[in-house]
């Protein structure tokens, strides 16, 4: 990521530097990898919190992990994440539209 300009951390933010460039660094295609526990689906799931509010549907992204588990407890992050974020935006029809379109996710 040499060169690579990353926008500051937001006032009283929970991620580390590391964890907060692999959120917010450009691009579709993104590798995380990391110890067990260092926060990795908490990544991912603000990233992609981040590029449905950006107005990418949740039904278009891939989003590979290792086991049928961890995938389970991933979706249900990023449905509680949006569920969040719906309260913050409540006029929001592609929040809406993006609960919606969980169960096809």
């Amino acid at each position: 990521m040499a060169g690579l300009t990353v926008p500051g951390k937001p006032e009283g933010s929970i991620w580390t530097d590391d964890q907060w460039k692999a959120i917010v660094t450009g691009g579709s295609n993104v590798l995380v990898a990391a110890a067990a526990g260092s926060g990795k689906t908490a990544v991912l799931v603000e990233r992609i919190i981040r590029k449905i509010s950006d107005d990418t549907d949740v039904d278009r992204l891939l989003v590979a992990t290792f086991t049928k588990a961890a995938a389970a407890e991933m979706k249900e992050r990023i449905r509680m994440a949006l569920e969040k974020e719906l309260e913050r935006q409540p006029g929001s029809d592609h929040l809406k539209r993006q609960l919606a379109l969980m169960s096809r996710a």
